[in-house]
């Protein structure tokens, strides 16, 4: 049913709206400055004439509070990076659709279903969230000896009810721009945790995303993401159509605790910090596919790594990593199939690298599976290469490769380097495998396995 609409022109003008006994449209027609916050009552709508010149600001503390079947659309939303932009209230058991359209926004858009909400339609479509700094919210998903910083646009329910849910849609999401990252995390879609506080996510689409955790060097107990699926949530389609690129210490660019049927990414996927992995697994995912090149740059930076759960087919274009102990992919768990197209490189020996929450030293191996690593199926369109010394490239060690198909060479560049290390039951015949270390082992079995 339609509502009425009031042309708001002034601060006046919003605060007498907002006292209406009957949900209207509050559409700005020009620049509007609050030195308070505001909040929607249940139905009513927050919109402007027109993004570009309808600016609604907020001087002190936070912008907009939602309440229950809420629309903001057609808007600028400026609070500062630190303070939520768009928030939603606690207390309302059913808060029924909200819905956030053409919005471009400086400050957290955070979307946080808590204790004694159990329903919640969620859509938003078209929102750039420009600058946010979220690093002091408490709420944080702890797992794995790490917690979570929450990102520029959060969605999380904060609720353990296992019949609570969110249900939600979020597309055409852009976060931060090049030089300019947003600090935190960048998406970040949250339950509350394995076994209640769902959030069930029928699509995440972003285009390119740009975020900083800003934690500092030996961090071993925090990380963040570029886009971070967590615990508690069953998406079914995440894509990508725009770079992902993350800044900092433990940044990792594509990271999921949670289930994700369908994963898609478009466009590069970049960590220029240490320790932050390309994409880290901790979940169940269907499908993976990385169109474009996935490369790291920071100490320990790896490009893939499968510590939990599993995956059934991945698929990189390529995977180079330039840093001490950054490994190209590393399995330690059952996965099905990986395809590298075009190859994994690495550039690096010996280095310090975050696993699980503990610093640790690693080798820059091209290809790692791990004890309890199980890979059903390994095809490489072209070579593996490490330049590092002291490194392998390609690295069984207590795991197994059940088939193995690499089209190209298996080299090692640096000094004492080995090509192929495997433990004697850990892989399938290796007879077709073109392996050559210029100054170490080209081909090693071990006992075992």
């Amino acid at each position: 049913m339609a509502i009425r609409t009031t042309a708001i022109s002034s601060l006046a003008d919003l605060s007498q709206a907002l006292s209406q006994p009957e949900p209207c449209n509050l559409q700005l027609q020009t620049s509007v400055l609050s030195p308070y916050s505001i909040t929607l009552p249940p139905g009513f709508v927050l919109s402007g004439r027109d993004q570009e010149s309808c600016v609604l600001s907020f001087s002190n503390g936070d912008g907009v509070g939602l309440t229950a079947d809420n629309r903001i659309e057609n808007l600028t939303v400026l609070a500062t990076p630190a303070c939520r932009a768009i928030y939603t209230q606690a207390g309302m058991a059913d808060m029924g659709r909200i819905a956030l359209s053409g919005l471009s926004v400086t400050g957290q858009v955070s979307l946080i279903a808590r204790s004694g909400t159990t329903k919640l339609k969620l859509d938003v479509d078209r929102l750039h969230v420009a600058a946010c700094d979220c690093r002091r919210y408490s709420e944080q998903p702890q797992k794995y000896g790490v917690n979570v910083y929450q990102g520029a646009l959060t969605v999380y329910n904060f609720n353990g009810d296992p019949d609570s849910a969110i249900h939600a849609s979020l597309t055409n999401i852009t976060v931060g721009s090049r030089g300019a990252p947003v600090i935190g995390s960048g998406v970040f879609v949250s339950g509350f945790g394995d076994h209640g506080g769902w959030v069930e996510l029928d699509q995440l689409t972003t285009g390119a995303v740009y975020s900083n955790g800003m934690l500092p060097y030996g961090t071993a107990d925090i990380i963040t993401a570029g886009v971070f699926v967590v615990y508690g949530v069953r998406a079914k389609r995440v894509e990508h159509f725009g770079e992902i690129v993350t800044y900092g210490v433990n940044d990792m660019v594509l990271d999921t605790w949670g289930s994700v049927d369908s994963w898609l990414a478009h466009a590069p996927i970049t960590s220029y910090g240490p320790s932050g992995i390309g994409f880290v697994n901790f979940g169940t995912v269907g499908d993976f596919v990385a169109e474009h090149e996935v490369v790291t740059h920071g100490l320990g930076a790896r490009g893939f790594n499968q510590y939990d759960g599993t995956v059934r087919h991945i698929r990189f274009r390529s995977i180079e990593t330039f840093g001490d102990g950054s490994i190209g992919v590393q399995v330690s768990k059952p996965v099905g199939t990986i395809v590298i197209e075009e190859g994994i490189t690495t550039h690096g020996s010996v280095g310090n690298t975050l696993v699980k929450g503990v610093n640790m030293l690693l080798p820059a191996e091209a290809f790692s599976v791990k004890p309890g690593g199980v890979v059903d199926s390994l095809r490489v369109g072209a070579d593996l290469v490490t330049h590092g010394a002291n490194v392998t490239t390609f690295a069984v060690e207590g795991g197994k490769v059940n088939a193995i198909d690499i089209k190209g060479e298996v080299v090692a560049h640096g000094d004492g380097s080995d090509a192929v290390m495997v433990s004697k039951k850990g892989t399938a015949p290796m007879a077709n495998v073109r392996a050559v270390a210029k100054s170490g082992r080209s081909f090693v079995v071990e006992q075992g396995g």
